[in-house]
């Protein structure tokens, strides 16, 4: 069977208009002879009646006593009525579909309400039906235990489902259908001639998505990078081909001419703390200690650097108070800097080509503006700056590569 899988997020279902379009493609798919596997999720975003955050707020107000496993079996429902309702619309074109929740999909998850992991996948359910030509509609964002109870996987839990599906069934590609046209090199709320592109690699759109870019969850790309199946960001309200992410080694005469450039895309990430912290002359454990301090309060740390005067390293704002506060306790007295965004230049192409962090700091020292800190991989680079620095860094950085040729 040709397996094609195809997910639709919140806006994609949250109107007649948009849910016309969801019908389109799933005919376009099936004119093209592929078994089709549909993932959805709830319809709307918060404020709409069957959000998944609308549905929590029916709660709320009765305080936060709400065990995980109940909070699962809430959250499930908003993408069985999404699963449903687009069930009705299909056969009343004469389509022939079936809903199955994510655990009668086969997606089996250790118990960890709320943010669940896949442990494995058994679509045998998915293939009898595809056999029988029906499109099997698949609630995304959960799965269940062992023992049968639902769980649901956390944040970009539908972009996880689909592509996990796509692994699990070695489907000839997964389509992640948004509400833009594929993946663009900058934020275009920021950059106005920020452009689409054609294809990148799982390593590039990771890095975009872990800094800030929101088109697809990094934990789905994973999934799809480790069984190689490859995955289009396409628009819900096009037919366009939107962007292709597949394997870098394909690197064919198209491949080469998509990537004649070695910086992909910039991205960004806002409200983050820079926090700095002086070594005492003799002591040799401060790195020791903070971080061990930060691990054992759940304070996710991040643009780390460390050398024998001390460490330098960021926070999220709203957690900058407290490891302050902490650090304290210990007896330091850290110097911290609120307000401040990180700046990402991707690109796989830029791994060993001399002279890319000079055109950065050219770019940004044109502009006036202060880098506060950098760091770099194989695939980014990344400079921290002042929070309302970061729009002017991201359109200069965007122009200084010329992302938009």
């Amino acid at each position: 069977m040709r397996i094609l899988v195809q997910k639709f997020g919140g806006t994609s279902l949250s109107t007649a208009e948009a849910r016309d379009h969801v019908i389109g493609h799933i005919q376009d798919a099936i004119a093209n002879h592929y078994q089709l596997v549909v993932v959805v999720s709830a319809m709307g975003r918060k404020g709409e009646p069957y959000a998944t955050d609308t549905l929590l707020d029916l709660v709320k107000h009765n305080g936060e006593n709400l065990q995980a496993r109940e909070l699962d079996l809430l959250m499930c429902c908003g993408e069985i009525i999404s699963a449903v309702h687009l069930c009705s619309l299909l056969q009343s074109k004469g389509i022939m579909s079936t809903v199955l929740t994510g655990g009668q999909a086969g997606i089996q998850t250790n118990d960890s309400h709320g943010n669940a992991q896949i442990e494995s996948i058994h679509p045998s359910r998915i293939l009898e039906l595809l056999e029988q030509n029906h499109v099997v509609i698949v609630t995304g964002f959960q799965g269940k235990t062992a023992q049968g109870e639902f769980t649901t996987l956390g944040r970009g839990g539908s972009d996880t489902s689909a592509t996990a599906l796509g692994a699990a069934l070695k489907a000839e590609i997964v389509d992640i259908f948004t509400d833009v046209n594929g993946i663009l090199t900058a934020d275009p709320r920021i950059v106005e001639d920020a452009k689409p592109l054609v294809r990148v690699s799982f390593s590039e759109i990771c890095n975009m998505a872990h800094n800030g870019a929101k088109v697809i969850h990094p934990r789905a790309v994973e999934v799809a990078m480790h069984a190689n199946i490859p995955i289009r960001v396409r628009s819900t309200f096009s037919k366009g081909e939107g962007t292709l992410v597949t394997a870098a080694d394909i690197t064919g005469q198209e491949m080469n001419k998509v990537e004649d450039r070695f910086v992909t895309g910039i991205a960004q990430f806002t409200n983050i703390t820079q926090i700095q912290v002086s070594a005492v002359e003799g002591h040799f454990d401060l790195q020791l200690k903070v971080f061990k301090t930060m691990a054992q309060n759940q304070i996710s740390v991040d643009f780390i650097n460390v050398n024998p005067s001390g460490v330098v390293y960021t926070v999220f704002d709203h957690e900058a108070e407290r490891a302050v506060k902490l650090l304290k306790a210990q007896g330091y007295d850290p110097k911290i800097l609120s307000g401040c965004a990180k700046v990402s230049v991707i690109g796989g192409g830029m791994n060993g080509v001399p002279g890319i962090m000079a055109h950065i700091v050219e770019a940004l020292t044109e502009e006036d503006i202060r880098i506060l800190q950098s760091a770099d991989s194989n695939t980014t680079i990344w400079v921290l700056v002042q929070g309302e620095d970061m729009k002017k860094a991201v359109r200069a950085l965007h122009h200084k590569f010329y992302l938009y040729m």
